[in-house]
């Protein structure tokens, strides 16, 4: 039996010229986790996609235990054994878990040529036991946690074992991109569980996770592996310079560039604010150039806090005024017709138009400035959006490459464009804009918050991290149980500490 589960050899892959894998050699080993880390558009997607049988190489070779294999659909892929944990979520919610972790599985639950949902709901609790889960098989998914879904995904990944010859392979994109606190320990937990039976392979931005559970580590960069170190020869600092070509500096958050904004003029001012069992009395003000940052743990109500004031959902309590106006904000139109602009934190769904292209999506929300009356300008349409993807650092083909082909990092940057091009924007409302993006686009996103200030944009932001709040902010509110626990001023110079809004949030 040979020691390496899973080798790929000089893999090649191209979209219309541009390479996107270039001569990729990789190795998995028997019951030992692998970190894949790179900036987006490194090709990282791109060999899952070979991996599970959605993209077909131009070159190179794959073995799976020592022997060559061609994928050519994701169920060969999970025929032999290889697991997806995707980053977007792919559950059914109107069914059960059992029904979820063998969906699509030939001849699960099946006995004597019999359907029976007894034995299907134990060989679901055994992959659910497996990886510790104390969820129930019978339970439908649309009443689960988003942590209790990655479980389940999980434990569907894991079912690979039912129909292969071989010990799985798990390839987790991005697993603890949305989780926070307890949910991540016992994610790692589960990592520690899966290892004893199977394969896996890591690929997260978070570079500190990656070292935390991986052997080893192969970084990516523009479609080739730049580096392969043991977890023992490297360190977070070392893991970003190998993947952006420049040291992580001080200089992350550009807090040198945040001036002060005592004086400037009130763009926003929310009174009084509640939703029915969302959030209650709510009170603050946004200032010309501010960030004014809402941090809380999950169910505090800042989400809803954050679609209220897009529009997106209704209050029934309290007022915005925007310029000195009272607005209603009954609907995203309505919003944006007043100047407010909003980065969704699920940006597949939400953000982008999927099926139109990165020009398209570029002057989705304001097309004035590209447009005659109700006619577009074909040449300064296409002229502004080369100059926003030059600027933006958009990795796409060209203008007219679908979207939904770029990668995570590079779609936000196009959603972010899709905002910068309105001449209309007073006030941006960012929902975890770094979610799932490496460490060079998020510098990138802070580079752009700092320019948005300059202009004289507010900017009310929900981050990713304590860390990131603070630096980025003016003003921070800390939310708990829907109401506004405390707040900061975290004007440069006068920066609390993640442990003093830690005390407001639980």
């Amino acid at each position: 039996m040979t020691d390496t589960v899973l080798e790929v050899r000089n893999l090649r892959k191209e979209f219309r010229g541009v390479v996107a894998l270039d001569d990729i050699s990789f190795e998995l080993r028997r019951h030992e986790v692998v970190g894949l880390i790179g900036e987006n558009g490194a090709g990282k997607s791109t060999l899952l996609k070979v991996l599970s049988g959605i993209y077909k190489p131009d070159g190179g070779e794959i073995l799976r235990e020592g022997k060559k294999v061609t994928f050519r659909t994701a169920a060969e892929s999970a025929a032999a054994g290889i697991g997806m944990v995707h980053q977007e979520q792919s559950l059914v919610t109107s069914i059960s878990v059992a029904e979820n972790i063998f969906l699509g599985v030939e001849g699960a639950g099946v006995a004597a040529g019999v359907y029976r949902w007894g034995t299907l709901r134990k060989l679901a609790q055994d992959q659910l036991d497996k990886i510790g889960s104390p969820i129930s098989p019978k339970t439908r998914v649309e009443h689960l946690t988003f942590a209790e879904r990655q479980m389940v995904e999980l434990a569907k990944a894991l079912s690979v074992e039912e129909r292969a010859d071989s010990e799985p392979v798990i390839v987790l994109d991005e697993p603890t991109s949305v989780l926070e606190g307890d949910e991540l320990e016992v994610l790692f937990d589960q990592i520690d569980r899966l290892r004893k039976f199977a394969s896996i392979v890591f690929v997260s931005h978070r570079l500190d996770e990656v070292l935390r559970v991986s052997d080893r580590v192969y970084v990516f960069k523009d479609g080739q592996c730049v580096a392969v170190r043991d977890r023992s020869e490297v360190d977070v600092d070392e893991l970003h310079r190998l993947m952006v070509g420049r040291e992580s500096t001080a200089e992350f958050y550009h807090e040198a560039k945040q001036t002060a904004v005592i004086g400037e003029p009130v763009l926003m001012e929310v009174s009084n604010l509640g939703k029915t069992k969302a959030f209650e009395d709510v009170n603050f003000t946004l200032r010309a150039g501010e960030v004014v940052g809402i941090t809380g743990v999950l169910g505090s109500g800042r989400e809803e806090l954050s679609r209220v004031l897009f529009g997106a959902e209704g209050f029934d309590q309290g007022s915005i005024t925007l310029g000195g106006k009272t607005v209603g904000l009954r609907s995203p139109v309505e919003a944006v017709r007043a100047g407010i602009g909003y980065i969704p934190a699920e940006r597949r769904i939400e953000g982008i138009a999927q099926g139109l292209s990165v020009q398209e999506n570029i002057f989705l929300a304001d097309p004035s400035t590209v447009s005659a009356g109700p006619f577009l300008k074909p040449r300064a349409a296409a002229a502004a959006a080369d100059e926003w993807i030059r600027k933006l650092k958009i990795k796409t083909p060209n203008r007219g490459t679908n979207i939904s082909n770029l990668s995570g990092g590079n779609q936000q940057k196009a959603v972010l464009a899709k905002w910068l091009t309105s001449p209309k924007l007073k006030v941006l409302i960012l929902d975890h804009p770094t979610r799932g993006l490496d460490v060079g686009a998020k510098e990138d996103v802070y580079g752009f918050i700092r320019e948005l200030c300059a202009r004289g944009i507010g900017v009310i932001l929900l981050a990713d991290t304590l860390e990131e709040t603070i630096a980025l902010s003016h003003t921070i509110l800390v939310m708990r149980d829907g109401r506004v626990q405390q707040t900061f001023d975290a004007h440069p110079g006068n920066k609390p500490r993640p442990v003093d809004l830690v005390e407001g949030m639980v």
